[in-house]
């Protein structure tokens, strides 16, 4: 690497190394970094060019951040948040205020204790009920929140993103993959929930019902589930008298109305209707798609009431997706905050010998802070609306991401980096003001600051037993689940890895290798497989935890664990096999679309669910 490019590199936060999931140097190519340059429109194509960007002049910061208590030593007048001023130098509120045209951040210094707890992980989707239309919905996450309570003990619920997507077919079934993360999602609105299904006359309500599609299919089929419910929707629209919409939810509609209309993606949109200024949408389209997302706040409300009334002591915890699809409603509106031409994902790792690309456009760095990271702000908000509780998807995000050129494999990108310490802020303020937890998911290749960070600021890592290992140790030995971080969310699996009896049964090894995944022969894997196995029962040998059941016996080996929630899933619970998402594929694994194998009226008296919640409920002592 080039000294002058290396330089140039980092005066814009984009690496020329890192450590790999080895933890070993590796170097990233030159075409590499000047590429990802390029993209924060710094011309790095010429030793000339790269000569030229070095001698600009650098823009003073135009974000400052702070925290509680601190004394903003400078002079002159800043206008606070709540449209009062104050004479620096002074302490300020926690708040985002402005000094000329600088925003300054003021967060609290950390988020108060987390009460232990014991939950779910919840594929909301995955649930099906005498009431729901072919998948789990919002009324089914009031249910198993007032029931988990009451009669398992469960303290927390943890749901899969549910933001929004575009209201066209085919659906996107990634819920990682949303149109916006400001917004949630219609799909998994319950229809019989809208207060118009009970006023409508009798031959309407008999449509509706009619409308239902079965839930005895094999796989979820989301098309059938939004063609039904979008009908059905549209028969209690017109019995709805409707507000109109305005800031970003009005920017919000518009989109999902010209979507209908042009197809998901703006960018195949025609011209006058890809720039937000000259679009031209239906008005009654923008105020049917408004009402939709009332409705989506109506029911989270009253299944985070149910959280709250059955005395769940933390609540329902919201996962935040680390990127929104590259054509949908929030790079449209926020153009300028977002690496268009860039995918994000993650270099190679055990788990992903090739890389991953997520296809998921970053924020700018440059731009956020530009903006006074109003965008993040804004996201953070919105999920918080309706949760005790926010899970950051890929927290390391905050600190960089794995930018992938246009054209290049995922393995072929470098890491650009992010101003944690105002990221952090405005997640703790956000927090703060909502009485919400922060988990941060930083598994895989994460370096040691983005963990050491997050408990400074009175938010929780996360713990997989797969994972939990002494990487200091040769042969890498299993830690003890009372030697786990106590500031942790810790579980014994997660979506995108095995189910407990997938991984027993070696079902993540067989279907890679059928699917082509590995770079050698799959034998090898499946005796790192065995392995794994046999190193975590001869764990459970010197914990003295039974083994006859090893389902149950995990699970009572997670429920020893310091930390201070511990999660499973249902999946885990019922033994299921396949694990809901399969990293690296599309259509070729069911991915978002394996039902629950009973159905939710079921799943509190299953006799393995209650095993698991006993065991998970004594380790919290209740």
């Amino acid at each position: 690497m080039d000294d002058e490019l290396a330089a140039l590199a980092e005066a814009h936060g984009v690496a020329t190394h890192y450590e790999d999931a080895n933890q070993r140097r590796a170097d990233v190519d030159a075409d590499v970094v000047v590429a990802v340059l390029a993209q924060l429109d710094v011309d790095a194509s010429t030793p000339e060019a790269v000569r030229r960007a070095l001698a600009a002049p650098k823009p003073p910061p135009r974000t400052l951040v702070l925290h509680e208590g601190d004394v903003l030593d400078e002079t002159g007048t800043i206008r606070l948040e709540d449209g009062g001023e104050v004479e620096l130098p002074a302490a300020l509120p926690p708040g985002y205020h402005r000094l000329g045209d600088r925003t300054v951040i003021v967060a609290p210094r950390r988020l108060p204790a987390v009460p232990r707890a014991w939950g779910w992980m919840l594929q909301l989707y995955a649930m099906r009920s005498a009431e729901s239309w072919g998948m789990g919905d919002y009324g089914d996450l009031a249910t198993l929140a007032r029931r988990s309570a009451e009669e398992l003990g469960a303290g927390v619920l943890l749901v899969n993103p549910v933001q929004a997507i575009s209201p066209t077919t085919p659906v996107e079934r990634s819920p990682y993959s949303p149109s916006s993360r400001r917004y949630a999602n219609p799909l998994y609105l319950r229809v019989t929930d809208v207060p118009a299904y009970h006023r409508v006359d009798a031959e309407t309500r008999a449509r509706i019902d009619a409308l239902r599609p079965p839930n005895d299919t094999g796989l979820i089929d989301y098309d059938a589930v939004w063609r039904a419910k979008a009908e059905a929707l549209e028969l209690l629209w017109r019995h709805e008298e409707h507000r109109e919409p305005e800031g970003d939810l009005l920017d919000f509609a518009r989109f999902c109305a010209l979507a209908e209309e042009h197809g998901p993606d703006w960018r195949t949109w025609p011209a006058a209707q890809q720039d937000p200024a000259t679009a031209t949408p239906s008005h009654e389209r923008v105020m049917f798609h408004a009402w939709l997302q009332e409705l989506c706040e109506q029911q989270l409300a009253r299944a985070r009431d149910a959280a709250h009334d059955a005395g769940m002591p933390v609540g329902v915890v919201h996962d935040l997706p680390v990127g929104v699809h590259p054509g949908g409603a929030d790079t449209w509106a926020w153009r300028d905050a977002f690496a268009a031409d860039v995918t994000v994902g993650a270099p190679p790792d055990a788990f992903s010998q090739l890389g991953q690309d997520w296809n998921l456009p970053p924020w700018r760095p440059d731009r956020l802070a530009e903006q006074g990271y109003e965008p993040f702000r804004a996201v953070v908000r919105s999920v918080l609306r309706h949760a005790d509780g926010i899970r950051i998807d890929h927290v390391a995000g905050l600190w960089r991401l794995w930018w992938i050129p246009p054209g290049e494999p995922a393995k072929r990108g470098t890491y650009v980096h992010y101003d944690a310490e105002a990221m952090l802020a405005v997640l703790t303020l956000e927090a703060h003001r909502a009485g919400a937890v922060v988990v941060g998911e930083d598994l895989g290749t994460v370096e040691p600051k983005v963990t050491e960070s997050l408990h400074e600021h009175g938010m929780l890592s996360s713990a997989v037993l797969w994972f939990q290992r002494d990487y200091d140790l040769p042969d890498h030995p299993l830690v003890p689940p009372e030697k786990w971080r106590e500031s942790a969310m810790a579980s014994i699996s997660t979506h995108d890895l095995p189910t407990v009896a997938g991984f027993l049964a070696a079902e993540h090894v067989r279907v890679r290798a059928e699917l082509g995944q590995f770079e050698g022969p799959p034998e090898g894997e499946y005796e790192a497989a065995a392995r794994e196995r046999d190193e975590l029962v001869e764990l459970l040998k010197q914990e003295g935890v039974p083994a006859d059941d090893l389902v149950t016996a995990f699970h009572a080996l997670l429920a020893r664990a310091r930390s201070v929630l511990v999660l499973t899933s249902p999946q885990d619970a019922l033994g299921e096999t396949r694990q809901p998402n399969l990293p690296g594929t599309t259509d070729q694994y069911p991915n978002w679309r394996i039902p629950l194998p009973v159905a939710l009226a079921d799943l509190f008296d299953d006799p393995r669910v209650r095993r698991v919640a006993a065991a998970l409920a004594a380790g919290r002592g209740a």
